[in-house]
């Protein structure tokens, strides 16, 4: 049976245990170095408190240790990974095969950075010894489908949620090229959120100050049956830079969906133990969203982009029916609360904002009257002041069922308990046995029945006597206390499971010269690649960026998004004149190609 896991962002520990509350399977984290969200990095102590409470409930905690290594830093990586798996982290997420040399004692998951796009890259990095290889975003079902047919012994991690990145994971230059910042380096600076102008051969301008590389947020939850179907055992959240309210929310959204999947299902589990008390209704609309698409799952469709604004536009929330001078009418059904986000579009297509002070009925009076809002304008809500003070105020419990037994000894009696996870404790207590004068089997299992404050809840309570006994009640408060407490003993001791080592072989693969897309950028992961059969290595983009190098490789195509497509358009019927070029409010200019038979938008610098 496959165990199916939701996995979840870990901004920092405290994010990670909401997450594990919430429902997660296993969550991803930084480290304190090497990750790639430089802004999310976390303590070796950190990382063991959330791998502690996370084990209690058999979920996983894995280390997003997916940068580029230099030279100078081998060793300290070594010592860092070293002092991870003294702590008892599950796997390391990694796209620098030095760390294969090293020959580390942890499972290692392949990051998408690692461009894992076809069956035969994912059969190279098992062999080579992943256990898991996180897909690329852009592939599609059938993509995803025939990658496990060929590899059904590869774990498949694939996004379902969060924010997309414009160009192949792990073949985007342009914040090094333009910046300095390295997305390599976990110092992505958004080049793609950027406005842009296009512009034709001949200089003339076909859209001006558009964000025409940043894409809307996934959200795939319509799909997750399928995807369980081609062969994705590992759904994953993006997100290791939002709040603890995004997490909340998005974990629990998704940890329903699963299992009203797994319900029907006999062929697949879920992958840690414990039920999520959920007290309010997630909804990915009323967190930090950009608009959602499935992004390439069921083909190249129209709806992956937004050209108007990189930010969060939230959920749409009716229409402006009147403006007055400090108040406006809005028609909907949506209700509203003091200090509400609301956006709009102005008439040149820019995102407005206010907040809202004070709401009478569907008279809404903000904190200072918008410019260029108009009657008849979509009024979008970016900030749901209600539902993020329920997402904070209540406190979210998972707990793990357990059984619990009384039953009589020649001495005394015996209490057992034994949870959904199959771990069991159990203590003999030898007193006189008393025989009852009134009955005492309901007040002996409510007194049981009392686990609040530990991880545990009730799912069955036996008592199993030749007779009903009387049990002071302190007494059986007594002896539950010490068996809850061996049996929570027995959860933390899961946590100091010793990993095994990756176990590789030297596979070789047809790999050929290597360029700097390969992202090598110390002796180790040159090593690793001229063992495994290539006849050459160029060093990594940041260590020897190349002239007019190719610094993004894009499956969203802008011919296609205006209408133009070069396979449905005939050449004659063609308005733009090639080559065709994006340029940034500083000047620097950009080379579009167009890739047509793999269907690709190409992005090169001009020195």
């Amino acid at each position: 049976m496959r165990a199916i896991e939701l996995l979840s962002p870990a901004r920092n520990a405290e994010c990670g245990i909401e997450a594990i509350r919430c429902g997660a399977d296993a969550v991803y984290i930084g480290a304190q170095a090497f990750s790639a969200r430089a802004e999310a990095t976390n303590s070796v102590e950190d990382i063991k408190r959330l791998t502690d409470f996370a084990h209690l409930y058999g979920a996983k905690v894995y280390v997003a240790f997916n940068t580029i290594l230099y030279e100078d830093e081998l060793e300290d990586a070594r010592r860092l990974v070293e002092a991870l798996a003294n702590v008892g982290i599950d796997a390391l997420i990694t796209q620098d095969t030095a760390l294969i040399q090293m020959n580390l004692p942890l499972p290692l998951h392949a990051s998408t950075q690692m461009d894992n796009r076809t069956p035969e890259q994912i059969q190279f990095l098992k062999d080579c010894g992943f256990t898991r290889v996180i897909l690329a975003r852009e592939l599609g079902i059938t993509d995803i489908a025939s990658i496990h047919k060929k590899n059904p012994d590869v774990e498949l991690e694939v996004f379902v949620h969060g924010a997309l990145c414009v160009s192949y994971s792990g073949r985007c230059y342009a914040s090094q090229y333009c910046f300095g910042r390295s997305a390599n380096r976990g110092e992505c600076a958004q080049f793609c959120r950027l406005p842009f102008d296009m512009e034709d051969a001949d200089g003339n301008k076909i859209i001006e100050n558009q964000h025409l590389l940043s894409l809307k947020d996934m959200n795939r939850s319509k799909y997750l049956e399928e995807l369980i179907d081609a062969g994705v055992s590992s759904f994953k959240i993006e997100g290791r830079l939002k709040d603890i309210t995004y997490v909340k929310n998005i974990t629990s959204y998704y940890r329903q969906k699963i299992d009203e999947i797994l319900q029907h299902r006999n062929d697949c589990t879920r992958l840690s133990f414990g039920r999520s008390d959920i007290p309010f209704k997630p909804d990915p609309q009323k967190t930090f969203n950009r608009g959602f698409t499935d992004y390439f799952l069921h083909g190249r469709t129209k709806d992956i982009f937004s050209f108007n604004t990189p930010k969060a536009l939230g959920e749409p929330v009716g229409e402006v029916k009147d403006i007055y001078d400090k108040s406006i009418r809005v028609t909907g059904v949506a209700s509203f609360t003091n200090g509400d986000g609301l956006c709009f579009f102005d008439k040149q297509k820019k995102l407005q904002g206010f907040r809202v002070n004070r709401v009478q009925n569907n008279m809404l009076f903000p904190n200072i009257m918008p410019e260029g809002l108009t009657r008849h304008t979509t009024l979008y809500r970016n900030h749901d002041e209600a539902f993020l003070k329920e997402l904070l105020k209540n406190d979210i419990k998972r707990t793990i069922d357990v059984d619990i037994l009384l039953t009589e000894t020649e001495n005394g009696f015996r209490l057992s308990m034994t949870d959904e996870m199959g771990l069991s404790a159990e203590q003999h207590f030898e007193i006189p046995k008393a025989p009852a004068r009134t009955p005492q089997d309901q007040r002996q299992k409510e007194e049981l029945s009392k686990l609040g404050g530990t991880i545990f809840s009730v799912r069955k309570i036996d008592i199993q006597c030749s007779t009903e006994y009387f049990i002071p009640a302190s007494l059986l408060s007594d002896w539950r206390r010490q068996v809850v407490l061996q049996l929570h003993q027995c959860h933390t001791a899961l946590s100091r499971n010793a990993s095994a080592p990756i176990q590789g072989k030297t596979t070789v693969y047809p790999l050929g010269e290597l360029d700097y897309s390969y992202n090598i950028s110390n002796s180790q992961a040159k090593a690793f690649y001229l063992e495994h059969g290539a006849n050459g290595v160029s060093p990594a983009f940041e260590i020897a960026p190349p002239e007019n190098a190719l610094i993004m490789t894009c499956k969203h195509c802008l011919r296609y998004a205006l209408g133009i497509c070069k396979k449905e358009t005939a050449p004659h019927n063609d308005p733009l004149t090639e080559p065709l070029y994006l340029r940034l409010n500083d000047g620097k200019r950009f080379k579009l190609k167009f890739d047509c038979h793999n269907c690709q938008m190409l992005i090169y610098a001009i020195h």
